[in-house]
């Protein structure tokens, strides 16, 4: 396996979370600054890489992260930075050392599907993802104003690689950003189809574990991942895009 140092770890980690929230701007999300895609360094692994508060999505460049340490302050970069997100993914990473990256952010039909409290079921082919992996945050607490909300939804998350934030939308983990945010826009795909399909029959636990087992995987995280930035940000993205794939690739993270 080639050696990277974290220099160069922590280089693809950012690019990676600079091209999902250009990602989620180009779907639309996050015009009001609602939303936060994280990326643990790779050796200050109590500090996290996110987007500063004052830069719109489709904008989001390396330059723009800031480091956040456990502690909820800037270690390195400038600018603001959205406190909710501190709140929310410093504990799911504290709580989950194999994740790399956490990604929420407010949606069409993921947000008003949260409205339902209730789970996603396996009523179309991109939520046999979820099925049996994903777990409800049953809480009144939408305003996150603290640490220990986050540590309820850390606990509520379990092992899970999503969660349904009642009343307030989506959350997904990934052990790389591509993960994370592949993981939703897929899962924003399945709240859609809950929305729209009100009496939608689910599928047989056994076709869903079945579909999920080729489905569920870290290369079809990586393709659904590439195929995004391709379709939506164009072949200089691409280029980046697949530099930093390469690199994260050679040391497995």
């Amino acid at each position: 396996m080639t050696a990277v140092t974290n220099e160069e770890l922590r280089a693809a980690r950012k690019r990676e979370v600079a091209l999902g929230y250009r990602i989620f701007g180009a779907l639309g999300w996050g015009d009001l600054g609602d939303g936060h895609i994280s990326a643990r360094d790779p050796e200050r692994t109590d500090c996290f890489w996110l987007l500063r508060g004052d830069v719109a999505f489709r904008d989001a460049r390396v330059d723009d992260l800031v480091l956040l340490g456990p502690d909820g302050r800037i270690v390195e970069g400038g600018g603001g930075t959205n406190r909710p997100a501190f709140f929310i993914h410093w504990p799911i990473l504290a709580a989950r050392p194999e994740l790399v990256s956490v990604a929420h952010t407010h949606t069409s039909f993921g947000t008003p599907f949260s409205a339902e409290a209730r789970l996603l079921e396996p009523i179309t082919q991109e939520a046999c993802v979820f099925f049996e992996d994903h777990a409800l945050f049953d809480d009144e607490e939408v305003q996150v104003q603290g640490l220990d909300c986050g540590v309820r939804i850390a606990a509520a998350l379990g092992a899970n690689r999503a969660a349904v934030m009642r009343n307030h939308g989506l959350l997904t983990v990934g052990a790389s950003v591509r993960e994370a945010v592949a993981w939703f826009v897929m899962m924003e795909r399945v709240a859609e189809a809950h929305v729209k399909a009100r009496a939608a029959r689910p599928i047989s636990a056994d076709a869903a574990r079945y579909a999920k087992s080729d489905l569920a995987t870290e290369a079809q995280a990586d393709r659904v991942f590439h195929f995004l930035v391709r379709h939506h940000l164009g072949p200089s993205a691409e280029a980046e895009c697949a530099g930093a794939a390469d690199t994260i690739r050679a040391v497995g993270g």
